[in-house]
C-alpha cells in the first residue's frame, strides 16, 4: 500500500535508535524526508549513515528535549534544511531515576514527566507553526501500554497515561488547524541495546518467566510492528483518524517483568 508519504518532512525525537529510529527508517522507505533530533551527535551521524540508501534528504539536530530553548531551535532548524514539515513523531521518553515514589530522589518523578508528556507538548508547540504553513499535518506521540495498565516505574506510567490524554485533547484543539494527534501505546519491545535486552542480560529468570506469562504469542514486540502503526497514522491513509490512542503490544498481559522495589 502506498502511504502518500513521498515529498513529505517528518522530524522524530529520540530518532537515533531504537523505536524512533526504526520509525524514521519506516517513513524514509515511503519516501518520506526525515529529521532526527537526540542528544548524541554522534549517534545522529551513524543514523544518517544507515538512513542513507533510502535516498531521502535527512537532517540532524544535536538537542536535549528537556530544555525548550534547544528542541525549538531543533525543530527549526530542522524544518530549514527540510523545507518545512509535515509530521511530528514525540519518541523520545524514559524514566530519571528509579521512577517508584518510595526510592525516587527530589526532584525525579518531575523531571520523568517533563521526558515524557512535558516534551511531547512542547514539541507541538515548537512545530506548530511549520505544520501551519504547510496546510496542515499529523502528530504521533509514542506512549506505553504502561499508561494504561499500572506498573513499576511510578512517574513513568503517569507520565505515559498524560501523554495518552494529551493527543485525545490536542487532537481536539488543533483540529481547526488540520493537524491530526494520536497516540500509539507500544507493549514490550526487545531489540539490541534496548531496555528490555538489558533487562534480559541482567535477570535472565525474571526475563523467562515474564516471557512465558506475559506473551500470548510467545515474544516479546519488534520495531518494525510499531513504526508500521505510527507511519500509517501520520499518512493520510489515516485522514480520518485523530485523539485516538492505538495499542500495539500483542495482547500482552502484565505490563513489566519489574517490581516496585
Amino acid at each position: 500500500m502506498d502511504l502518500g508519504l513521498r515529498g513529505h518532512r517528518a522530524l522524530i525525537t529520540g530518532g537515533s535508535r531504537g523505536i524512533g529510529f526504526a520509525i524514521a527508517d519506516a517513513l524514509a522507505a515511503e519516501g518520506a524526508a526525515v529529521g532526527l533530533v537526540a542528544r548524541d551527535p554522534g549517534g545522529l551521524a551513524d543514523a544518517a549513515v544507515r538512513l542513507a540508501p533510502r535516498g531521502v534528504p535527512v537532517a540532524t539536530a544535536a538537542a536535549d528535549v528537556l530544555d525548550p530553548a534547544a528542541l525549538h531551535r531543533a525543530v527549526d532548524g530542522i524544518a530549514a534544511e527540510l523545507g518545512g514539515l509535515d509530521h511530528l513523531v514525540a519518541n523520545a521518553g524514559g524514566t530519571v531515576g528509579t521512577g517508584n515514589l518510595t526510592s525516587a530522589g527530589p526532584g525525579e518523578f518531575t523531571e520523568t514527566f517533563a521526558l515524557n508528556a512535558g516534551h511531547a507538548a512542547e514539541l507541538i508547540r515548537a512545530g506548530l507553526g511549520h505544520l501551519r504553513a504547510a496546510g496542515g499535518g499529523s502528530v504521533v506521540i509514542i506512549s506505553s501500554i504502561t499508561g494504561l495498565r499500572p506498573a513499576p516505574r511510578t512517574a513513568y506510567a503517569a507520565a505515559k497515561a498524560a501523554e495518552i490524554q494529551l493527543a485525545a485533547t490536542a487532537a481536539q484543539e488543533l483540529a481547526p488547524d488540520r493537524i491530526r494527534v494520536n497516540a500509539v501505546s507500544p507493549g514490550s519491545i526487545l531489540f539490541p541495546g534496548g531496555s528490555w535486552d538489558t533487562f534480559r542480560r541482567e535477570n535472565p529468570v525474571d526475563f523467562a518467566t515474564f516471557l512465558e506469562t506475559q506473551f500470548p504469542f510467545g515474544r516479546l514486540g519488534r520495531l518494525e510492528e510499531v513504526a508500521d502503526v505510527a507511519t500509517f497514522l501520520l499518512s493520510k491513509r489515516a485522514s480520518w483518524v485523530t485523539g485516538s490512542n492505538f495499542v500495539v503490544d500483542g495482547g500482552q498481559r502484565y505490563p513489566s517483568a519489574r517490581r516496585f522495589t
